[in-house]
């Protein structure tokens, strides 16, 4: 490549920090939490091929379509000491953890209901949808911290996430109560990827929990048996 080309940096986890400042250091860090989230997404609707989850995801990338229109539409600059790029109003990462942490705190605590004997309590779900609003605001306040945003421009976008949440679950539950979710499920496409509908009524981590359960208490006691014919 030719001294004479000009190069452009790829800022999608490009992030200025005061590497002096412990807290401006984290901040950095929690910049990133959007796009792990992505990949957290991705990973768990490919693995568990669950309709919620599919759902949720979809409204996630949603509420960044609308993000991106707004921030055009209002066209407010960034903090005068910031060098990032693009518009500030409003901030799409607190927009972005905001309408995660609402969403599935409403999920958990309203739509999910598990069984008696495998799924948690009220109160484990209720610390779980704490947690991530706490987290939530840490990323919300990062923003601020590190000077990419006003305060005003992540409260507009803290608003926004929670509007599109809020949004999203109404009208998902609405699909839901109508049939239309068992109505997409029996489409040849989502049922040659095998798309279910069960974390709603199951934790993701039993799926397949008893059925592994069984075949290794079938497999000790084939092993015992096998040792107790050789002796």
């Amino acid at each position: 490549m030719g001294t004479d080309v000009p190069l452009a940096s790829f800022s999608l986890t490009h992030v200025h920090y005061n590497p002096a400042d412990p807290l401006s250091f984290l901040s950095a860090w929690l910049a990133l939490v959007p796009q792990a989230l992505c990949i957290a997404y991705v990973t768990l609707a490919w693995a568990s091929r669950e309709m919620e989850l599919i759902l949720m995801f979809a409204g996630q990338m949603g509420c960044e379509a609308l993000n991106f229109v707004l921030k055009r539409l209002i066209k407010e600059e960034r903090p005068k000491k910031m060098y990032g790029k693009g518009y500030g109003m409003p901030s799409s990462h607190a927009q972005f953890v905001t309408y995660f942490a609402i969403y599935i705190s409403l999920f958990i605590l309203f739509r999910h209901v598990p069984s008696p004997t495998t799924g948690h309590s009220f109160l484990t779900r209720l610390f779980v949808a704490i947690a991530a609003c706490v987290g939530a605001g840490a990323v919300a306040t990062s923003r601020i911290y590190l000077n990419y945003h006003t305060p005003k421009q992540v409260l507009v976008g803290c608003a926004a996430g929670a509007f599109c949440a809020m949004s999203w679950f109404f009208i998902t539950g609405i699909l839901r109560s109508y049939g239309w979710m068992d109505w997409a499920l029996e489409f040849s496409l989502a049922r040659l990827l095998r798309i279910r509908d069960l974390v709603v009524s199951e934790d993701l981590a039993e799926a397949g929990w008893q059925r592994w359960e069984s075949k290794r208490k079938l497999r000790q006691r084939t092993n015992s048996d096998h040792a107790r014919k050789s002796e």
